[in-house]
C-alpha cells in the first residue's frame, strides 16, 4: 500500500494539471480582442463568435473559422503558369483633335450685318447660316453674274457671252457661293444686299471672334468649329523609355471614370521633348463614344515586354514592405501560412511571382492584410520575422 502512494500522488497531479490547463483555455472575439471568455460564446460588442486563443494554428500559419473567412472576404485562387504581357503605366489625357478642327474666315471684306451663334459650347450643323455679311465686293461680283446670265438670254448663238457668264459663275464659288445660291440667284434676277454664310461642316464653336456690326476684311477669322467624335490621348513617356515607342505601335487606353478599354495606335511622337518637364509627348487618335471630352485623364498602358510561360497573380494577393514581400497561401482547411517570394515584372493589375510558391496549390488574392493583421494579434509577432530575408 505505501509503494503505491506515490504513482496514485503522481496520477491524481496529472488529472488536476489537465484540469487546470483546460480551465484555463479562453475565447477571444478576432475584431475586439480585449473580450477573453472562459468559455464558448458570441462577442458581446459585435455578436461574432469567440475563437479560442490557441487556435492560431502551427508555426507561420493562421486558422480561422468560418465566419471569420467570410467576415474578412478572404478569397483564394489556384495557381498555373501561363503567359504574361508586362506593360508600363503612363500618364495621359484627352486632347482636341486638332486635324479636325476647322477656321471659319471671311473670303471678302465686308460689315458683319447679323450673327446667328453668339456664344461658344453651341452645336452646329453642316449648311447652318452662321452669319450674314453686306460686301460690295460681293454686291458686284453677283451684278456681273446676273449681267452675264442677260447677255446669254438675248444673245443666245454667242458663246463669248455663255463662257463670260461660266467665268462669273465660277467666280462666285470660289468666294463660297454653293450651287443652291447660285440658283436662287439666277432664278430671283436680283441680288440680295446680305450673304448668307453657311457652317462648312458639323461641330461645336469652340471660339467667336467677331461681333454684330464689325468691319473685318478678307481672310480675317469669325468662328472656330470644333469636331469631338475623334479626340487625341497625349501621353508622357520619360527619356529612358522612349526608345520603345514608335510609331504605329498599338497601346491600350483607360478613360478614369469609364470602365471600357480602348486598343488605339501611336501616329505621332514629339521629335523633341519638353523643356518644362523634361518628357516626351506621344498621342495616337481615340473614337470618342459621346461621353469623353478634352481634358479627361487616362491611363496608356504601354506593352514591354511577353513573358511565355510564369505564375502572375493579382496586384493585392502581394504584401511588401521593407523586408521584402510576402503571400498568403492556404495550407489546410481554413489553415493559412505567409511565404516570402521574389517578384518580376509587373503591370498595373498583376506580378509575376519569381519564387517562393514551390509546390503551392492555392494563394490568397483578397483578405492578406487582415491575415496578417490576425496573425500579429494572435502570435505577438510579423508573420514574416520567421522567414530567411
Amino acid at each position: 500500500m505505501i509503494a503505491l502512494a506515490p504513482s496514485l500522488l503522481f496520477t491524481s497531479c496529472k488529472d488536476r494539471n489537465k484540469s487546470a490547463a483546460a480551465g484555463a483555455l479562453k475565447y477571444t472575439c478576432p475584431m475586439h480582442p480585449q473580450i477573453l471568455k472562459d468559455k464558448p460564446g458570441n462577442c458581446p460588442i459585435c455578436g461574432m463568435e469567440l475563437v479560442p486563443v490557441t487556435s492560431a494554428g502551427g508555426k507561420n500559419e493562421l486558422t480561422l473559422s468560418e465566419s471569420q473567412i467570410q467576415l474578412a472576404n478572404i478569397r483564394t485562387i489556384e495557381i498555373a503558369a501561363g503567359g504574361f504581357n508586362t506593360s508600363k503605366t503612363l500618364n495621359g489625357r484627352l486632347v482636341t483633335n486638332t486635324k479636325l478642327t476647322d477656321v471659319i474666315s471671311s473670303r471678302y471684306a465686308g460689315r458683319i450685318e447679323k450673327l446667328y451663334v453668339k456664344e461658344t459650347g453651341v452645336p452646329v450643323t453642316k449648311g447652318q447660316v452662321l452669319f450674314q455679311i453686306y460686301s460690295e465686293e460681293m454686291q458686284t461680283l453677283q451684278q456681273d453674274y446676273l449681267l452675264q446670265q442677260k447677255q446669254v438670254s438675248a444673245f443666245p448663238g454667242e458663246k463669248i457671252y455663255a463662257t463670260l457668264r461660266d467665268a462669273a459663275r465660277n467666280k462666285l464659288r470660289l468666294y463660297g457661293y454653293s450651287d443652291a445660291q447660285i440658283a436662287a440667284l439666277s432664278k430671283s434676277g436680283t441680288h440680295p444686299p446680305l450673304v448668307s454664310v453657311r457652317a462648312p461642316s458639323s461641330g461645336i464653336v469652340n471660339e467667336i471672334s467677331v461681333s454684330e456690326g464689325q468691319y473685318i476684311s478678307e481672310g480675317s477669322p469669325v468662328l472656330t468649329l470644333e469636331n469631338f467624335s475623334q479626340l487625341w490621348v497625349e501621353a508622357d513617356v520619360y527619356p529612358e523609355e522612349a526608345g520603345e515607342v514608335k510609331a504605329g505601335q498599338s497601346v491600350k487606353v483607360r478613360i478614369n471614370g469609364f470602365p471600357e478599354e480602348q486598343t488605339v495606335r501611336l501616329d505621332f511622337i514629339s521629335p523633341q521633348l519638353d523643356p518644362s518637364g523634361q518628357i516626351l509627348k506621344v498621342r495616337a487618335p481615340i473614337t470618342n463614344n459621346g461621353s469623353y471630352q478634352a481634358g479627361m485623364q487616362a491611363t496608356v498602358l504601354l506593352s514591354s515586354a511577353k513573358i511565355k510561360s510564369g505564375i502572375a497573380l493579382p496586384l493585392d494577393a502581394v504584401i511588401r514592405d521593407g523586408k521584402g514581400a510576402q503571400v498568403w497561401v492556404k495550407t489546410g482547411k481554413n489553415t493559412f501560412a505567409s511565404r516570402m517570394v521574389t517578384t518580376g515584372a509587373e503591370d498595373d493589375s498583376k506580378i509575376m511571382i519569381s519564387s517562393g510558391l514551390e509546390g503551392v496549390r492555392e494563394v490568397v488574392v483578397s483578405g492578406g492584410y487582415l491575415l496578417s493583421s490576425e496573425y500579429i494579434l494572435k502570435k505577438g509577432s510579423d508573420p514574416m520575422a520567421g522567414h530567411n530575408h
